[in-house]
């Protein structure tokens, strides 16, 4: 299995769902300036739009887990991944169309049904998604290919909002109140034509229809042939037999996990735009490039962490593993000169990115160790951020989006290693657990609102990466004892 390269022409077709996601799920940020005025909404009741948008990854989730129970074996196994993830397309695309009569006839009610139809057909997506990235050549680099993924899923959270902002108001630096409701209708017209083309796209790739669950236990296979006479290769062998998806640690905890790290990524950068008004007297029109920087991060440490999907040498692996993240950060610059932004003060952030290279030179692409390190540094960003004052403080929290880059993949494998014929399963209760990013913001904007006030209320995401550094030492040895080891090197893995 070592020498399993990937297959990147499949990998290339599957990716562009990812960078959907991103692009729609950023710009939601627009649409929520744009509905509060139409609306004449309260802050609270603008907030809908997201909720709106991530409740029906846990409802489509649940609707899966129910059909999949009720029809005696998983959905995906009877239509097939690649169906599937058109079939989610299709469903998104019929979201997509709902924001024309929503917009024809003013109704907020309407745009929010909208919203809820995208985000459940993107749940179907997920679900089918992720263990096809992992699957699609060797699984022991399978966190990378999703962090690659996930890097395009950033690069779509990038120029999403520039250009919803440039079709709903004409100009990319966007900002102003009096959007006309009716702009909404042209945006999101072209989005669905997008999923249709898509779809089809799909229907007729290569992407495979059926896949082998076993190669989503990652290494045990190599570990086994290199541990012969190990004890612990016998419950490696059973692991994927065991009668519920629900006696399986990994996944349990780590539905925990996908909870609480969707949450912290979603809340720091939902009450980022309040601290920076409060405590550091940024106006609300100014605050575009801040909130950008945060989403950039997290495409800065997905490029970096994908470089070990790619077969290469480890001196060429380690100047990558520089240049990427620069690379990334020129992304950044780059788009926000376009929109007219200063981006002179962000000069600085390139210092911040060395925590970010550090963290994946010590994690060497393992999972378990990847989720540990960064939590850690989330917990001291987070604390540096609390205990400091001016721009130290805001890169601080900005720099949350650095260490939460890469954990989706790293929870998301570890989650599902050695689960077997019940993979699918526990991908789609990781996926219901993107609940989190809807929940655990209001959770901390409560928290702003109490008597600890905005700064301090960053306390709620350094408890979130606590439990996830429990859960990365919890799932490595849980793992271990199943006979699964993703630290272990092989002759030719290329790690």
């Amino acid at each position: 299995m070592s020498n399993q390269t990937t297959k990147w022409s499949q990998f290339g077709t599957l990716i562009t769902v990812f960078f959907f996601w991103g692009f729609v799920a950023a710009s939601n940020d627009i649409l929520i300036p744009v509905f509060k005025h139409a609306f004449k909404l309260t802050q609270v009741e603008s907030q809908w739009v997201t909720l709106a948008f991530y409740l029906p990854y846990t409802i489509g989730s649940i609707i899966y887990f129910a059909v999949s129970k009720s029809i005696g074996g998983d959905l995906l196994n009877k239509i097939g991944y690649k169906n599937g993830i058109t079939y989610g397309l299709i469903i998104s695309t019929l979201g997509a169309l709902i924001f024309y009569p929503a917009a024809n006839s003013a109704s907020y009610a309407l745009m929010l049904t909208a919203l809820f139809v995208v985000g459940l057909g993107f749940s179907l997506q997920q679900i089918a998604a992720n263990p096809l990235a992992i699957v699609m050549g060797d699984p022991k680099s399978g966190s990378q290919r999703l962090s690659m993924a996930g890097g395009i899923n950033n690069f779509g959270t990038t120029i999403g909002p520039l250009l919803v902002s440039f079709a709903i108001f004409g100009s990319v630096t966007g900002g102003s109140d009096n959007a006309n409701i009716d702009s909404v209708k042209i945006p999101y017209l072209i989005l669905g034509a997008a999923f249709l083309l898509v779809a089809i796209l799909f229907k007729f790739s290569s992407v495979p229809n059926k896949i082998d669950l076993g190669k989503t236990a990652g290494a045990e296979n190599e570990f086994e042939s290199e541990q012969a006479g190990d004890p612990a290769n016998e419950s490696a062998k059973v692991t994927a037999d065991r009668p519920s998806v629900f006696n399986y640690p990994q996944l349990v905890l780590g539905m925990i996990a996908i909870f609480v790290y969707v949450g912290v990524e979603v809340a720091t950068a939902s009450n980022l735009p309040n601290y920076l008004e409060k405590d550091m007297g940024i106006l609300t029109k100014d605050v575009a490039p801040y909130v950008s920087l945060y989403w950039a991060s997290l495409m800065m440490g997905r490029w970096t962490a994908s470089i070990g999907a790619f077969n290469v040498k480890a001196g060429a692996k380690k100047i990558l593993s520089f240049f990427m993240p620069y690379l990334a950060f020129a992304v950044y610059i780059i788009v926000n000169k376009i929109a007219g932004h200063d981006v002179t003060p962000f000069y600085y952030y390139a210092i911040v990115i060395v925590a970010l290279i550090l963290g994946n030179i010590v994690s060497a692409d393992s999972p378990a160790r990847m989720l540990l390190i960064y939590s850690l540094m989330g917990i001291t960003a987070l604390c540096i951020g609390m205990l400091t004052t001016g721009m130290v403080s805001v890169f601080a929290f900005i720099s949350v989006g650095l260490f939460c880059s890469t954990l989706w993949p790293c929870i998301f494998t570890l989650s599902i290693a050695g689960l077997g014929k019940h993979t699918n399963e526990g991908s789609s209760l990781l996926v219901m657990m993107i609940l989190g990013g809807a929940l655990l913001p209001v959770v901390q904007g409560k928290l702003a609102d109490g008597a600890i006030g905005i700064k301090y209320s960053y306390l709620l995401g350094a408890l979130c990466f606590a439990y996830l550094a429990f859960y990365a030492i919890k799932a490595k040895a849980t793992l271990r004892n199943q006979g699964i080891d993703y630290d272990v090197k092989t002759a030719g893995s290329g790690h």
